[in-house]
């Protein structure tokens, strides 16, 4: 059996999309009569995706909602047809896509098990022996025998990965719908999947659960709008995760403005060992270092910037005047560099904004306001808001 199971070439998943818009009944007829057809625009759920998959590999997929991870793995199972690119795969596959697939709303639990059985090529016989083994996992004992559209939601999820993993796969896929089991299920679901690890099973497990998804994955393959945004080390793919979301989070209260004279063209931060990153701890050190760009010579230009919370309210904020740093002129393209020699903040997310302006403050070339998060990890100094200052007491 070769080492790469999952084999996924340049893969992309195109759907035709109707535009909106209000439709009334005459415009409904006339279409039918005339033969009009509705406008409609491509949208591509997946492009360019490749990687392939170890057999025994647990490989994790993360990204925001419409990624495309949902569309990917449907892709690998066969319940959807790539647009382009192909997939290979190697050894039979049993998956959980989402709530209630391949269930038929009016059979009771036990006939859709065979009726699942009978899907992924099993006799009647081979799911009649597996049948105890899935009620006992699935703890349906005293419904099995009902139709599974009175099921609750958790109900569902039980049975469809009781079958999943008592058909014995080669290859495991499991969709985000583990999230709607309650605490003992997901227990008993990762124990299962660490004994599939243990017989060299493959899997693919979709998660918004970042703790879990890094504890069982081998590595992690990190979508963005369709494509892969890396993949690979499963604590530096879930650190980019939240470091992206962090900023997606932030969208609705950024701010951009000014003349156009200056333009800050980015910010990087960097921690005590000089390593990019947006994640630091009570006391560690910070610098943040803006890149900037201008055309012509701008006298005496003044940067500034600002720490804010969530909700965009400053806590903190300095430049270079109040300093007396003192800047003679700026042109082309370059970088200043802000730092912090102790954060002394408590534990949170913090939105940084940075801006540049005339020493008069007259002209505002360019603001960026909270457009840079970074997120505090651990304060152990115990104190009310989110700025430390030292205080004395005295009687």
């Amino acid at each position: 059996m070769p080492d790469n199971v999952i084999m996924v070439d340049n893969i992309g998943k195109k759907f035709r999309l109707r535009t909106s818009g209000t439709r009334t009944i005459k415009s409904a007829i006339l279409d039918t009569v005339c033969f009009r057809g509705r406008e409609t625009r491509d949208f591509w759920a997946l492009r360019n995706v490749s990687f392939s998959v170890r057999r025994g590999e647990t490989l994790g997929i993360i990204g925001i909602n419409g990624a495309g991870k949902s569309t990917l793995l449907s892709l690998i199972a066969g319940t959807k047809m790539s647009t382009e690119g192909k997939i290979q795969t190697q050894g039979t596959i049993s998956c959980l896509l989402e709530l209630g697939a391949g269930f038929h709303p009016d059979l009771t639990g036990r006939e859709n098990v065979y009726l699942a059985g009978a899907i992924m090529g099993l006799s009647q016989a081979q799911m009649k022996e597996r049948m105890d083994a899935i009620i006992e996992f699935a703890e349906l004992q005293e419904f099995i025998d009902q139709p599974v559209k009175h099921y609750s939601s958790g109900m569902y999820v039980r049975l469809g990965f009781a079958v999943a993993v008592e058909v014995n796969p080669d290859i495991l896929l499991i969709d985000e719908v583990l999230a709607v089991g309650d605490s003992a299920f997901q227990r008993k679901c990762i124990q299962r999947m660490d004994e599939f690890r243990q017989k060299k099973k493959t899997m693919l497990i979709i998660s918004h659960d970042m703790r879990t998804i890094q504890s069982i994955s081998d590595r992690i393959l990190f979508l963005n709008d369709g494509t892969v945004f890396g993949i690979g080390d499963p604590e530096k793919m879930v650190e980019s995760y939240e470091s992206l979301s962090r900023r997606l989070s932030t969208k609705a209260i950024r701010r951009e403005w000014g003349t156009g004279e200056v333009k800050i063209t980015g910010a990087e931060f960097f921690n005590k060992n000089g390593k990019i990153t947006d994640k630091f701890n009570w006391n560690e050190p910070l610098e943040a270092r803006v890149s900037y760009e201008t055309p012509a010579r701008i006298e005496t230009p003044v940067f500034g910037f600002a720490i804010s919370d969530v909700n965009g309210r400053i806590i903190y904020g300095n430049n270079t005047q109040i300093e007396n740093f003192n800047i003679p002129t700026i042109e082309g393209k370059g970088t200043i560099s802000l730092y912090l020699d102790n954060i002394q903040m408590a534990k949170g997310t913090y939105l940084f904004s940075f801006s540049v302006h005339s020493s008069d403050h007259k002209t505002n070339y360019h603001r960026l306001d909270n457009c840079f998060p970074i997120v505090v990890e651990e304060s152990d100094k115990p104190f009310e808001g989110y700025c430390y200052m030292a205080c004395r007491w005295k009687k």
